[in-house]
């Protein structure tokens, strides 16, 4: 892989692998080669929620968007591998964060719809495909996000479930690859959003109970851990500390990683 569209294309072939693809997400240099050393690690992913933290910002956009992309770039220049990047709603202009991101070496992003009108969000996912086509790489690969089951509040599960497939088969319509369904939801939920969408389309994050074995039978293309892998280094971290106060040392099994 020597440029940005092979390593797209090699990247979206791991999502119609009916194995699983799983992602740890990362937010520096460092955090990426520990995940990228591991023998099974096949591709690195962005966690926009975690490097927000990092440099002290809260999630949802608030972090500059220039420099949510340095930190982006510093990733992709540490590892070997494809490397896709949460960019949030797209910081005001999806496509052009998009095009960014690819002139970084980044081969596909995760881009939330925030529950914006359908026409809207539709058309962000669109211009961010056209986008991509544009800079040669074709096989770009949108995680189109929608946010039906985190951000419509109030509603009958049914009724969030039905948001998230007429959101997702419009933005596989108009050329995304794959649809993001964050959420704590069922294995029938899960089913009826494989059948609507078809199978190795549907990303997710881990949090409904479900082993990863069982989302690979359901269907599922993609699972990624978002701001979790940052909170389980930092409650090692944690954990270190309040032993140092009871007159403990280094851990046991800790690993020279830096």
């Amino acid at each position: 892989m020597t440029s940005t569209a092979d390593r797209a294309t090699a990247f979206r072939a791991l999502h119609t692998d009916p194995t699983l693809l799983t992602l740890v997400n990362v937010w520096d240099v460092t955090s990426a080669r520990a995940v990228a050393s591991v023998e099974s690690t096949r591709a690195i992913a962005t966690a926009s929620h975690a490097i927000a933290a990092m440099y002290g910002y809260e999630d949802g956009e608030h972090i500059p968007r220039d420099l949510m992309l340095e930190a982006v770039g510093r990733v992709v220049d540490a590892v070997d591998l494809p490397v896709t990047a949460d960019l949030e709603a797209g910081y005001g202009d999806a496509a052009e964060t998009v095009r960014r991101a690819i002139a970084l070496g980044v081969v596909g992003a995760n881009i939330e719809d925030q529950m914006k009108p359908l026409a809207e969000a539709v058309g962000a996912v669109e211009s961010v495909v056209r986008a991509a086509a544009d800079e040669g790489v074709a096989d770009f690969v949108l995680n189109a996000r929608t946010d039906a089951f985190v951000r419509s509040g109030d509603v009958a599960e049914t009724e969030k479930l039905a948001a998230a497939i007429e959101r997702g088969r419009a933005f596989l319509d108009v050329g995304a690859p794959v649809v993001f369904v964050p959420g704590r939801l069922s294995d029938d939920q899960i089913s009826a959003l494989v059948e609507a969408l078809g199978p190795q389309r549907l990303s997710l994050l881990p949090v409904g109970g479900q082993t990863l074995t069982r989302l690979e039978e359901l269907g599922v293309a993609r699972v990624s851990f978002g701001p979790i892998p940052q909170r389980v280094a930092l409650t090692a971290l944690q954990e270190m500390v309040e032993g140092v106060a009871r007159g403990e040392g280094i851990p046991p099994g800790t690993r020279p990683l830096t």
